[in-house]
This record gives structure tokens, sequence and C-alpha cells, in this order.
């Protein structure tokens, strides 16, 4: 029941992970606290309900959805954001305070205020027995997923030119800039990948999550916290803290199941008070 319980947060940990990752890179780079990264998960969750509603078939509303929301994010970037990373971050947080009001109502306009659940995908419907117990075989793929994102993300910013570009301009722009690399371009490709990796947390979430107005405000502050207990701009910060979160819930259930909304908090609260730069913090990606 141990090894079960562990298996059931390393899943929780593996979703919040893809919506953290986003989050840390388009912090580590463009300096932005995204509040709006929530409101992105959420359009895709329900760009994958419409999806897979009107195809029948969840891979390619696993495929299509984020990629919607990509270009939903690349609107917000090219169009509104861009014009505020010289002004206060007092400025970039309200605007994207903004969009988080905004993006509800566009939800609660095109897809109403009831749930929408999508259908798990028929090949992953069943279980497998582990340990004698049987475990969905769907959570089995979002365990696998987690750690491939992980490294893939890791070769891009290391092995691939433009993912060293990527770590030059979030080290010092000016120097990026000066040395003939289009900074503005590398922003918007961050802010975009960072977006579509929240809009592929939500196409996953969304057979095990129902759907519904508001769902990313409570995911987006747990990542806030896996986030902090990682370090901002850290991708291997964030799939740590993202394991340790998940397993603070998952075992904090079973222990201590009436504060166990509030243990996350208190463990960011003691790391925060131990490390404040966070486990990896270093101040880039």
């Amino acid at each position: 029941m141990i090894f079960i319980q562990f298996l059931n947060g390393l899943s929780t940990a593996m979703l919040l992970f893809l919506l953290a990752s986003g989050l840390t890179l388009i912090f580590g780079v463009l300096r932005v606290i995204n509040f709006a990264h929530g409101s992105l998960y959420m359009l895709g969750a329900y760009f994958t309900y419409s999806i897979a509603t009107l195809s029948g078939n969840y891979w390619l509303s696993l495929v299509v959805a984020p990629l919607c929301v990509a270009v939903a994010a690349a609107i917000i970037e090219l169009l509104f954001l861009r014009r505020l990373y010289a002004r206060e971050h007092e400025f970039q947080l309200l605007l994207l305070f903004g969009f988080v009001l905004v993006l509800d109502d566009v939800v609660k306009a095109c897809w109403g205020t009831a749930l929408k659940l999508v259908p798990k995908p028929a090949a992953l419907d069943g279980s497998v027995q582990i340990l004698g117990r049987t475990f969905p075989e769907y959570t089995v793929l979002i365990i696998v997923l987690g750690p491939l994102v992980a490294l893939g993300l890791w070769y891009a910013l290391a092995r691939t030119r433009i993912g060293k570009q990527i770590v030059a301009a979030s080290l010092d722009r000016d120097a990026a800039n000066a040395l003939g690399m289009n900074v503005p371009f590398l922003y918007t490709t961050v802010f975009v990948f960072g977006a579509w990796l929240g809009g592929l947390g939500g196409a996953v979430a969304a057979p095990l999550r129902a759907a519904s107005p508001g769902m990313g405000m409570e995911i987006v502050i747990m990542s806030f916290a896996v986030v902090i207990i990682g370090g901002l701009g850290s991708i291997w910060g964030a799939f740590l803290g993202s394991i340790l979160i998940g397993e603070v819930l998952a075992f904090g259930t079973l222990v201590v199941p009436k504060f166990v909304v509030v243990l996350p908090f208190a463990f960011m609260i003691l790391v925060f008070l131990w490390r404040p730069q966070g486990l990896f913090g270093k101040g880039g990606v």
C-alpha cells in the first residue's frame, strides 16, 4: 500500500512538473512571474475536451490542444506582454492577472460552467498489477511522461543552439543582444513553449480532473510552491520540487488528512527559511 501511495504521489508530482517547468522556464529567461499560467493550463483541458469530443480521438487532442494554447500565448506575448518588459514588474503582474480574469470569462462564454470530463483513451483504460494491487495504466503514462519532458528540456537547453542562446539571454540580456542574438524572438519562443507545457499539463490532466472555470488557480498556486522550493528558474529544481510536493500530498493524505492542504505550503516555508533561493536556485535556467 505504501508503494502504491508513493506511485500516486509520483503521478501528482509529474502533473505538477508539466505546469511548473513552463512556469520556471518563463521566469528564468523573461524574469516574469506568469500568473496566467494556470489559465493556460485550463485552456489546455478545455481544448482537449472539445477536440476529443469532435474527433473521438484523445491522442489527436493531446497533440493539438497544447498547440492551440501556444497560439493563445503567442498573442498575449506579442501584443501585450512584450510592451512591458522594460517596465516595473508590477505592470507585468497586473497584465497577466487581468488575463486570468479574461480567460475565465472566455471559458464560461464558450463552454459554460458545467464540468467537462474527457474519457480516458481506450488503450490505457485498464489497470496493471503492481505488487498484487491494481494500478491505472493511464497513471503509469503520466509517471513516465514527466521524466521524459525533464530530459527533453535539459537536452534542448544544454545541447541545442537555440537552447544555449536562451541560457545566454537568461543570464545577460544586453550581452546576448550585443552578440547579435534575436532576444525578442527568444523571449517569444520561451513564453510560447512554456505555455505549451502548461497546455500539455491540462491535456494530460483532462481525463483525470474535470475541466471547470477557475481550475487553473488552485494548481498554479501549488506550482508556485514547487518553483519556490526547487529554485526560481531551475528546471531540475522544479522536477525535484514536484516530487517532494507530490509525495507530501500523497502521504499527508494517509497520516494527517485534515491538514493535507496546508502541508505543501508549510514545507515550502521551511525550505524558504533554510534556503531562500530554493534547492537549486541560481538565477537562470
